[in-house]
């Protein structure tokens, strides 16, 4: 079955859907993307309705996973299997993103974000936890970790936001453009979402059936696109004012560490890789030739063997 459905796409709306314009009631995208039979649940937590899943034995070590910018919890879906013998598995579409969507007040910031992870932790009643993080997941995560660390067990960070970048992807530059917090929230086709997609694989022939359909419809849940546009903006904020102090605090984790990374991401350059293995000492590294910038959906297979030999180790 097509992700583009009739009940996402009545046919009277096909055409500015195309065109980019207009939202998908949330409604339907639940009954696409989270419904009861799929173990998707949602808590209220500080007006945030977290769109999340809780799946495995309650008395296996829990597992964390967080996805990047424009993601949704989705993007975990091939590591479940592999992980789901020996592990529970907790993922969340991050505030802003995903059917979890924006905050009541508009108002983003990184320890908005850390502070929304634990509370979703206590809900669930987490105490300590391995977490897996991929881009700005990785940034949660590791943040976390250093403010948390009796918290975290072991922490796998997937081409992870951390280092000063010189060149940001384009997508999150656009929010510096004149206008785009109130342009791009209202069109958005569907073929800038099928470039943005494109260019974190770095095979685009891995791209599975329905995948941009997916991140898609998921973009066009009410409020998403702008709160895209404040994160974004935030992200150019910390990369310009905050990111120069990396090096000293990733310094500090006391966590073992994984570290996973396409060598053809096009967003978050692979040239950060030595950085973190001079800064954090024992760190393991994996570098996967041929693959982009989300290594656990372009290679799930091979990504979640790697993951799990470094979490049994």
């Amino acid at each position: 079955m097509s992700v583009s459905s009739p009940s996402l796409h009545p046919p009277l709306s096909v055409g500015l859907a195309r065109l980019g314009f207009g939202h998908l009631p949330l409604e339907r995208l639940k009954a696409r993307y989270a419904s009861p039979e799929s173990g998707s649940r949602f808590v209220e937590l500080e007006g945030v309705h977290i769109h999340y899943r809780d799946e495995g034995s309650r008395d296996k070590p829990a597992l964390v996973l967080i996805h990047g910018v424009m993601a949704s919890l989705h993007t975990w879906d091939g590591w479940v299997q592999a992980m789901a013998p020996h592990f529970r598995i907790i993922r969340f579409d991050v505030p802003g993103f995903g059917l979890t969507g924006p905050v009541p007040d508009g108002q983003y910031s990184a320890e908005r974000m850390l502070d929304a992870f634990g509370q979703l932790l206590d809900y669930l009643g987490v105490e300590k936890t391995v977490i897996a993080g991929s881009s700005l997941g990785g940034y949660i995560a590791w943040n976390y970790a250093l403010a948390h660390p009796e918290r975290v067990s072991k922490l796998i960070l997937v081409d992870p936001a951390g280092y000063q970048m010189k060149k940001v992807p384009w997508m999150i530059a656009s929010a510096a453009l004149p206008g785009s917090t109130w342009f791009i929230p209202l069109w958005m086709p569907r073929a800038l979402v099928a470039q943005g997609v494109r260019e974190v694989y770095g095979d685009r022939g891995r791209i599975k059936p329905g995948v941009v359909d997916r991140y898609y419809d998921i973009s066009r849940r009410p409020g998403n696109r702008k709160a895209a546009m404040e994160i974004f903006r935030l992200l150019l904020k910390v990369n310009r004012e905050e990111l120069h102090t990396t090096p000293q605090r990733v310094a500090q984790l006391k966590v073992p560490t994984l570290l996973m990374w396409g060598d053809r991401d096009r967003w978050i350059p692979p040239a950060h890789v030595p950085l973190w293995q001079r800064d954090v000492p024992g760190i393991q590294v994996k570098v996967y030739p041929g693959v982009g910038h989300i290594p656990m959906e372009e290679i799930p297979e091979q990504s979640a063997a790697d993951a799990l030999r470094f979490l049994l180790g």
